[in-house]
């Protein structure tokens, strides 16, 4: 294992943005990673895991404790079976897949980050959700002192959500086994709408899996969402808020406001997301409260390509965008009642 005191872990966020640990350790394999985990545990010392860094939010005095860099390599495919370290680079793993002619995250081109976290998050983009392929997730149980399987149905996948999420001191991920399908060099059904139109299908078509992944790859780029040294607007941790989630009494109220703020004519965005409830767009809801795109003054902005994304123009500070992060809460709360959710983790600071 490498081993670095007083590390900074800026260059590991795609934010660019946290101060230093007081300790960092890269591991490249399991057990260096489970010796790693189980040494800070057994010395009471605070651990941060960093996989892709593309989920962090990492406060300016940094984290005092290991932070544990997870550099595992494995791309095991037999089949249809997919077995992915933690530490693979989850769009490199995604590309693979596709050359393999084997379809089920294609659509998931493109995300930044590292496979060990696609489970933690049920990573999600353009009508696909991990959690629709992964059959099982293998960790090391902290609070047991083991390493564990746990079934597609033990991780309790949600919207934005999972078992690791809920209980995030419990356990570290080590492997993500995933069931992918052999459809003849084709995808899955496309189902969402934006990917049918770019692709000129009808939902629930499938197109040629290099098609789809290139078009969804467009797509984000489009928005910023592909990684980009030189490009600011990719300086982000992507979406910063999850799509609110509301229940049909509290859509009422809000679609209430929005013909009260916005006219009688304007209908907001609503998905169905189970039984008395509904989803709406954070993008929107964000853009009507007048946050636009390339919305700030200062070194941390809304992105010019996407409202979603709040991003380092290069010489922000995290306290910089936790500003900017409360300015758009605050101002979506004020227009339509509706509390932003931050998606991205907070390491020593909060909303």
């Amino acid at each position: 294992m490498l081993e670095l005191h007083d590390a900074p872990l800026a260059p590991l966020t795609t934010f660019r943005l946290g101060g230093p640990a007081t300790r960092l350790v890269t591991a490249t394999t399991d057990a260096e990673v489970v010796a790693a985990v189980r040494e800070a545990d057994a010395d009471g010392t605070p651990l941060l895991v960093i996989g892709g860094g593309s989920n962090l939010v990492i406060g300016d005095k940094g984290f005092a404790g290991t932070a544990l860099r997870i550099a595992t390599s494995g791309f095991d495919l037999v089949g249809t079976t997919l077995e992915l370290a933690a530490g693979e680079v989850w769009t490199d793993a995604v590309a693979r897949t596709v050359e393999a002619g084997l379809a089920g995250v294609e659509c998931l081109a493109g995300i930044p980050g590292s496979a060990g976290a696609t489970p933690i998050q049920n990573v999600g983009a353009y009508g696909q959700e991990v959690s629709a392929t992964i059959t099982e997730v293998i960790a090391y149980d902290r609070r047991a002192g083991e390493t564990v399987t746990l079934s597609n149905e033990e991780c309790a996948f949600s919207y934005r959500h999972s078992r690791f999420k809920a209980d995030p001191e419990r356990y570290v991920v080590l492997r993500v086994r995933f069931a992918l399908e052999d459809a003849d060099g084709l995808s899955a059904p496309v189902k969402y709408a934006e990917t049918a139109r770019a692709l000129g299908v009808e939902p629930g078509d499938r197109v040629p899996l290099t098609q789809a992944r290139e078009t969804v790859l467009e797509l984000r780029a489009g928005k910023g969402m592909v990684l980009d040294a030189e490009d600011h607007d990719t300086w982000s941790a992507g979406s910063f808020f999850t799509n609110p989630i509301l229940t049909d009494a509290d859509f009422a109220v809000f679609h209430a406001r929005v013909k009260e703020r916005l006219g009688e004519d304007v209908v907001p965005p609503a998905f169905p997301a189970g039984e008395g409830r509904t989803k709406t767009s954070a993008a929107w809801l964000i853009d009507k409260a007048g946050f636009t795109k390339g919305y700030g003054s200062g070194p941390a902005r809304i992105s010019g390509k996407h409202t979603l994304a709040l991003t380092n123009r290069g010489e922000a500070t995290t306290e910089d965008l936790l500003a900017l992060a409360r300015e758009v809460v605050a101002g979506v709360r004020e227009a339509f009642g509706v509390t932003l959710v931050n998606e991205p983790v907070m390491v020593g600071v909060g909303l």
